[in-house]
């Protein structure tokens, strides 16, 4: 009996998965409007929310009781953000070309800082495998009016992962324009690359040891920053937040009054609301699914 009403429930979440929209609302609701430009969230274990406003080189917090503090400044103008298994709050720094680990009481450990002696183009979003620990992020190269140097030093904007034990980072390709949003689903068998340079996004198998098989496409979209439910649907943003099945069909979409929406992630205790981060501005709003 046990067995079979787990796979009743498998197979609505997979019914689900491929028509339903995952918006329990026709519209999202503005948090808070007090930023420069929004970026980078991520949820803790505890259902709270930590996001940057990277040109006032902070990170914020959103709690699951909606209370809204200042958690860390000076943050090496951290963009994209993820949570390690620890605790620690990974960050994309690109003032200094760097990645991260922000520990609880604010301070930071570098790393990684260069590439064959050569500075980073600007790290911009990340992904932890769940069981390897793999740290997968994208490296494009934007000009940032806080930088001295006017051009980058790497030949290629790429998609790389770094093994936080053994210090090695490796290359897994540079045949982008400009890779930006990055997600990989539950069971750490699947990868999501969004190129906003091409305006597309692809999907990768990751290998037993963490390298990537055959790219293929998924969608001829590309993305700021991306999210994933528990039954495989993938969320974009640029023109508010769309979402797809796993067959790269859109079922659903909502419309965010900013001229860019930049990232997304599944937040509260039940992981029921998706939090979006929108230039000026973040917004919530009620799923129907839960996020992994």
């Amino acid at each position: 009996m046990y067995q079979l009403l787990i796979l009743l429930l498998l197979a609505d979440i997979q019914t689900f998965a491929q028509s339903e929209s995952p918006f329990a609302e026709k519209e999202a609701t503005k948090i808070s409007s007090q930023f420069s430009f929004t970026e980078g969230p991520a949820r803790d274990k505890k259902g709270d929310v930590y996001f940057t406003d990277q040109p006032n080189n902070t990170i914020w917090k959103y709690n699951k009781k909606g209370e809204l503090t200042l958690f860390l400044k000076d943050t090496g103008r951290s963009n994209g953000l993820y949570f390690d298994k620890k605790g620690n709050l990974l960050s994309c720094a690109d003032e200094k070309f760097e990645l991260w680990s922000i520990k609880k009481d604010g301070s930071h450990e570098v790393l990684l800082s260069a590439i064959d002696n050569k500075e980073m183009n600007g790290p911009n979003d990340l992904w932890i495998a769940p069981k390897s620990g793999l740290i997968y992020f994208t490296d494009p190269y934007y000009q940032r009016d806080y930088w001295t140097r006017k051009k980058p030093q790497l030949a290629a904007e790429r998609l790389y992962y770094f093994n936080q034990k053994t210090k090695e980072l490796t290359t897994i390709s540079d045949d982008f324009v400009k890779p930006n949003g990055i997600v990989g689903t539950k069971d750490g068998k699947t990868l999501y690359v969004a190129d906003i340079g091409a305006n597309k996004t692809y999907r990768y198998e990751i290998k037993e040891d963490g390298s990537l098989g055959e790219r293929i496409l998924f969608l001829n979209k590309g993305s700021d920053g991306m999210t994933i439910d528990e039954a495989g649907n993938v969320y974009l943003t640029g023109d508010g937040v769309s979402a797809y099945n796993p067959s790269g069909e859109e079922i659903g979409h909502i419309a965010i009054a900013e001229k860019w929406t930049a990232n997304v992630c599944f937040s509260g205790k039940k992981k029921d609301f998706l939090f979006i981060t929108a230039s000026k501005s973040i917004y919530k709003i009620k799923m129907k699914i839960k996020g992994v």
